[in-house]
Parts: structure tokens; sequence; C-alpha cells
């Protein structure tokens, strides 16, 4: 267990959750709702906390409850750090959201039902996981009742250590433990020796669960204050897409190579013939070279920058062995959720 591993789960984001004023049903209104919400959890499982604050508010009818930021409706089944990594740019404490009792905009979000959407959402997607990983979901299928109780309620609780106990029967390992406890001396491939091609043989072939949440800019900014800010969904590209990490690409895969390979569509394939010019320098902001078209010289510069990645809060450096991002930044039902933001010129833009 990293320590790393010990903060993804201690994470927390503060809200200030507001009634919408269209149900408020007495003067004064009622106060906003205080509430630290794991990183790790769904915004439904907030109900409990929030139903009894407003009660006393709220008019008569059947509760359909969901949530929005400035107007955007939260998507309930994806977890509450991710939304805020994805929709804050620049970080807001507290994040101020606005709750719903009624009114439920079916035609934007699935049907939710409460606690048990939300656990069979996540048994759904420990299953995908369990596929992309073993290629069967076997482990996941027989778990007992017993076990499946004790995991959800160690998500529901953030006890780590009753979850690992839990999930280590499911057999859900991408990479070697070995290695990832040990990146410290990870440096540029061109510091390779032969102990490091040795040591690389440790790591197996895997497949990586990845979402990945997706959107582009077509003009550059310094802050993420001036950043575009997403309104819509239709301006998130969703992208459910596994990583496939080979043997050969040692423990020098890094993040920058991840974000390539789950995005051919921005990266050319070209662009991984010198694996040495893969790397993007996020401090200085250099870009590779490479061509759309695979018959001409790679002369022209790359089009495609990546202005950010955050995963659990973090802007992890590019550089960054991709097996400890995986071991170590994973969220509960295997997968990784990482919020990329992409600066493409309309020329490359993708469709």
């Amino acid at each position: 267990m990293s320590e790393a591993q010990k903060y993804v789960w201690k994470g927390a984001i503060p809200l200030q959750i507001h009634l919408h004023e269209s149900e408020v049903t007495t003067l004064p209104p009622p106060s906003p709702a205080l509430v630290l919400a794991p990183r790790i959890g769904y915004l439904p499982l907030l109900v409990s906390l929030l139903k009894p604050h407003f009660s006393t508010a709220l008019p008569p009818g059947v509760d359909t409850v969901w949530f929005d930021y400035k107007g955007l409706p939260l998507k309930w089944y994806i977890p509450t750090g991710v939304l805020f990594d994805l929709l804050c740019m620049e970080p807001e404490r507290p994040w101020n959201l606005t709750v719903h009792f009624r009114g439920y905009p079916s035609n934007i979000l699935l049907p939710c039902e409460g606690e048990d959407s939300v656990k069979w959402s996540f048994i759904n997607s420990l299953k995908e996981a369990a596929y992309v990983i073993n290629g069967n979901c076997k482990n996941v299928m027989n778990m007992s009742q017993t076990d499946q109780v004790e995991l959800w309620g160690s998500v529901l609780n953030g006890d780590l250590e009753s979850y690992r106990r839990v999930s280590s029967k499911l057999k859900l390992e991408t990479f070697d433990e070995q290695y990832t406890e040990n990146i410290d001396s990870v440096s540029t491939k061109s510091e390779q020796t032969t102990g490091d091609t040795e040591a690389a043989g440790q790591v197996k072939t895997s497949r990586i669960p990845v979402r990945l949440y997706l959107w582009t800019v077509n003009d550059d900014f310094d802050d993420f204050e001036d950043a575009p800010k997403i309104d819509n969904w239709d301006k998130v590209s969703y992208i459910n897409r596994p990583v496939e990490i080979h043997k050969e690409d040692s423990k020098y895969f890094s993040l920058t190579d991840a974000v390539k390979r789950l995005l051919p569509e921005y990266f050319p394939e070209s662009s991984f013939v010198n694996e040495g010019d893969a790397n993007i320098n996020q401090s200085e902001g250099e870009e590779g070279e490479c061509s759309r078209d695979p018959a001409s010289s790679c002369q022209t510069p790359e089009i495609t920058e990546i202005k950010c990645v955050r995963i659990q809060g973090i802007e992890p450096i590019l550089e960054t062995p991709f097996s400890w991002v995986v071991n170590n930044l994973m969220n509960p039902e295997y997968f990784l959720h990482m919020c990329v933001c992409l600066k493409v010129s309309e020329a490359n833009a993708v469709q």
C-alpha cells in the first residue's frame, strides 16, 4: 500500500450545496449545506446528508435528486473527484453546486434510483475493467455476496485496508508491485543501462482500463483562469479505451506515451517512430514533429499540444512512468480516470 494510494482514498472536495431557488418554499431560504465529499465517491451518495438539511423547505412531491454546476446537470456515475477536475480547471473551493429534488432532466442524465443505481454502476464498471485486464470477468461474477457487501462498504466508508483485502481476491493486477514501488531511480531514456533493460523484463504485458475525458481548445492560454469553460457535455469526448503496454515499452513508457496511444486521432502513429521524440517537455512547451500524411516527410510541426492531464486532482509530470500512475492513482473500480485538455489547431480538429 503506497502513500499515494492512501492520499487518493483520503482525498475529499469541500462542497457548498444550494437548494435550487425554484424548490424553496420557506422564508428565509435554507442556508447552503457544507459537505466534505470523497473524491472516489459519487454525488447521489450525499443525498442522505442533504435531505434532512433541506427537507423543511421542499415542495410536496416525489424526490428525483440531481445536481448541477452553473446550470450544467452533473452525470451521477462519474466520480465526484473526476467531475471537479474536469469542470474546475481553476479549482473552486468550496465547490458551489446546486441540488434539485424535482424536475429530473431525463433527456440529459441516465435514470438514478439512489445508492442502488450507483452500486450497480460501480459493479458493472468493475466487470468491464476485469474483462480489459484478464480477458474475462469471472472473478467479479463469482464474488460472494459477503465480499460484494464488504467491497462496496469499503468504497462508501473510504476503508482502503478492507478494500485491498477483498479486491485482492479478484486478481486484477496491472503491473508488478516490485516495479511500481521503485520509481525513484527512473531517468530519461537516454540514460538507460543494461541493468535498466533487465529490470524492464519484470513488467508484464498489460491492458489498462482507462476512462478519458477529453476537451479541446483552439486558442492558447497560460493560466487556467483563462481556459474555456465546459458548459455543455457536447464539449467533452468520453473515451473508454484501454492502453496496451507491451514488454518492449519497458518501464519508460510514460504518461505522454499513454495519452498519445489513447488518442491516435490527434497523434498519428508516425509520432511513435522515434520514441525519443514522443516526450513532451511540459515546462518549456516544446512540441514534437510529425506529419498526418504517412507518405510525407516529418518536417511540419506537430499541431496538437497536451495542455493539461489531471488525475486525482494532480497534474503529473508527463514523463512520469505510466505504471506508477496506474498503480497509485486508479479508482476503486480499477479504471484510471484521466481529464485531458488538448490545444488543437482548427486545421487538425477531429470532428
